[in-house]
């Protein structure tokens, strides 16, 4: 469940006017924060990008008693000594390259992976299996349409916010 801290994504006009109501002037930093973010925002939609994904761009099955493996404080991803948990840390490392939080899959059929929020399903996205894009979002920006689909740590890191 997304956190009080976790950003949400939203329209660039609107991320705009939000970093310019903030700072009252565009120094070069803002300006390659909001360069940054209209970037992200032109990204293609990948499967990848909300659930973990092997290499081959497949959905990942989480594997059994993860959540408590993941709790552990020596699981914290910095450990690449996890003999008998390579299952767990391919996961761990999958999980990490998810741009938006919290979803999960609903259905993963013969050609195509249906996903929605953990927090709203309402907020459903069909993927094909034959090319892992979405044939009704074709970008990132697309998904400013929801109300709420917050952002990774990793998202924010390629954008370039420092979360507090």
């Amino acid at each position: 469940m997304p956190t009080e801290a976790s950003h949400k994504l939203i329209p660039m006009t609107d991320f705009v006017i939000e970093y310019y109501s903030n700072e009252g002037y565009a120094d070069l930093q803002t300006l390659k924060l909001m360069k940054n973010y209209a970037s992200f925002l032109r990204q293609p939609l990948t499967l990848g990008m909300f659930v973990p994904v092997d290499e081959q761009g497949n959905a990942l099955k989480e594997p059994k008693n993860y959540s408590s493996w993941k709790s552990l404080d020596h699981n914290d991803g910095k450990r690449n000594d996890n003999n008998g948990f390579e299952e767990y840390t391919q996961y761990q490392k999958a999980e990490r390259n998810c741009m938006f939080e919290d979803f999960k899959i609903a259905y993963n059929g013969y050609s195509v992976v249906r996903i929605e929020a953990s927090y709203d399903q309402s907020v459903e996205l069909s993927f094909n299996k034959s090319d892992l894009m979405s044939p009704a979002f074709p970008d990132v920006e697309a998904l400013t349409v929801f109300d709420t689909i917050y952002l990774t740590p990793g998202a924010l890191k390629v954008i370039g916010i420092k979360k507090k």
